[in-house]
């Protein structure tokens, strides 16, 4: 977070190619705000702002999780509150129940889910290979594991396990790093602070202001967990290499970005180089993020990396990489190519239009069905230094969406945020899934200090889809599968993932927006540990299961 810009030249260079609205028809809302009808009635508190203590403007997470396997995806949003240790009766994390019917049911007291840390964010993943999904809780603190144990509620079993990390938790992902199938715990640690740390830092008015990063000068390091089954997780972040590197961490990915078959990870720091850590295999990863072009933007210069996401952008069957960073800074999309990568922002039309904004929570998906991968942006101010857009919130800005194009080019949506009229708010955490299974992509925000966003797609109805919930032998999503469907002459590729955007976990099911095309004639998995499978045709317009060892041998490899 990082208040650093690229210099005057390159700003003016980028706003230059700033798209113009044209007068004309008003545009047709890709989405529509329902959280009230949806009852969704969270209100995220950051905290004792006389004071302002640094974590309060970062706080806010969410993630879907069907924690009751009932098909239908379930929200869990993270909560604040008062960093003072004394503080009585803190306002906990909420878990709503979806009821299929487009409405939620608070259900926190029944599951056990209140957790009372100073939030941050959330993943969801089925720890000890159960069947149902368990939940990781990062905090400003000590983070907290909850075992699901179905009708009995969620179990606290951060201790037995040994999955505490006490540090500033952020973004975290389950991911199975080592191949022996049960998944392991990645956790990304923002910066070394506790109240005793604090300083006071002011705004160019040289009123009390919230700091940056840099002025504590105390980087984290970020943690691994190796699961071990019935004898809980090891910290194995020494053993791996992963300790070996230290940054202001905040968003992640757990991705196979050089495509030879094991997960890799990849961090989002803020003001700090990023890191590719590729997994080399024997349980060791290396960090090739500035080799490979990912460490740093055009010019060199590190960004205040917050959300990240991976997508094919291009059609080439690699995944490319997307990032959010602070205002004066552009959001950057990394392409691809032959596992080195390129920042094109500039001439992709992501650039000039996030220069303005200061983005977190971020998905690359194909909102409206036409083929072609999208860009959401969640936004929100860390600073008090500009006039503020509305009279009650400084810290509030638009959120912004960024139709595909095609070729890695993409066109921002106007109004802002693809609304009928701008949503202007603090957003963090922006979770995304399909949430009313209908087909198409929704979203969860939450606001910074605000209420809670559902985001209904209306745009999915302008091409045709199709969605495939992929598991493996035991029924458990197979996370990190690779997913290919060829339909109307063209092959599109996802992966198996919930770990993305900014302190968020999002819905795991592969989805595909076909455009016009009418069929489904092949998906070929490639499977987490190895093997490939070949499964279709499909129609499309409905949600499939594909399970391991239930498809054929591909024609070709």
């Amino acid at each position: 977070m990082t208040r650093r810009s690229w210099g005057a030249a390159i700003s003016l260079c980028v706003l230059a190619t700033a798209a113009v609205l044209t007068a004309g028809e008003e545009p047709a809302p890709w989405f529509e705000e329902v959280s009230a009808a949806a009852g969704i009635d969270f209100v995220h508190v950051r905290g004792g702002e006389i004071r302002h203590w640094f974590p309060e403007i970062m706080s806010g997470g969410a993630g879907w999780c069907d924690y009751d396997g009932d098909g239908d995806l379930d929200l869990y949003l993270v909560q604040g509150g008062d960093l003072d240790p004394r503080t009585p009766n803190r306002p906990g994390n909420r878990m709503y129940r979806n009821l299929g019917d487009g409405t939620f049911a608070d259900v926190t007291t029944e599951t056990r889910l209140g957790d009372t840390g100073y939030g941050m964010g959330v993943a969801c993943g089925d720890y000890d290979g159960d069947g149902d999904l368990d939940l990781y809780v990062t905090n400003v603190g000590a983070n907290a594991l909850y075992r699901n144990d179905g009708e009995r509620g969620f179990t606290d079993t951060t201790a037995q396990t040994g999955t505490g990390d006490a540090g500033w938790g952020a973004s975290a992902a389950f991911v199975d790093y080592d191949g022996d199938g049960d998944l392991d715990l990645f956790v990304v640690n923002y910066v070394d602070w506790s109240p005793e740390r604090e300083i006071v830092c002011s705004s160019g008015a040289r009123r009390r202001d919230y700091c940056q990063p840099e002025n504590y000068n105390a980087p984290g390091r970020d943690t691994l967990y190796r699961n071990d089954g019935e004898r809980g997780f090891t910290d194995v972040t020494s053993e791996s290499g992963i300790s070996s590197a230290y940054g202001d961490g905040l968003g992640v990915l757990a991705e196979d970005l050089d495509l030879d078959g094991r997960p890799d990870l990849y961090v989002a720091n803020d003001g700090d180089p990023n890191q590719l850590w590729i997994n080399q295999g024997g349980g060791r990863f290396q960090d090739r993020a500035l080799l490979s072009g990912a460490a740093v933007n055009m010019i060199g210069q590190a960004e205040a990396g917050m959300g990240v996401a991976a997508g094919d952008v291009d059609g080439d069957g690699a995944l490319d990489l997307f990032m959010t960073h602070l205002r004066g800074e552009t959001n950057t999309l990394y392409v691809n190519r032959d596992g080195f990568f390129e920042d094109v922002s500039a001439t992709a039309g992501v650039a000039a239009a996030g220069v303005a904004y200061t983005g977190f929570g971020t998905a690359l998906a194909d909102f409206d069905h036409d083929g072609e991968l999208d860009v959401y942006v969640a936004n929100g101010r860390v600073g008090q230094t500009l006039a503020p857009l509305v009279e009650d919130d400084p810290f509030a800005e638009p959120n912004q969406l960024f139709r595909g194009l095609g070729s890695g080019r993409f066109d921002e949506v106007m109004p802002r945020g693809g609304t009928a009229s701008e949503l202007v708010g603090n957003s963090r955490a922006a979770a995304f899934g399909d949430y009313d299974n209908d087909g198409d992509i929704d979203v969860a925000v939450v606001e910074n200090g605000g209420r809670a966003r559902l985001l209904r797609n209306l745009a999915g109805e302008r091409g045709r889809w199709v969605t495939f919930r992929v598991v493996g032998v035991d029924g458990g999503d197979a996370l990190g599968a690779r997913v290919g469907a060829r339909a109307g002459g063209r092959t599109r590729w996802r992966t198996v993932t919930s770990a993305y955007s900014y302190c968020a976990s999002n819905d795991p099911r592969a989805h595909f927006g076909l455009g016009e095309a009418a069929v489904v004639e092949e998906v070929r998995v490639l499977w987490p540990g190895g093997g490939t499978e070949s499964f279709g045709p499909f129609e499309t317009g409905k949600l499939h299961e594909l399970r391991r060892g239930s498809g054929r041998r591909p024609s070709t490899d």
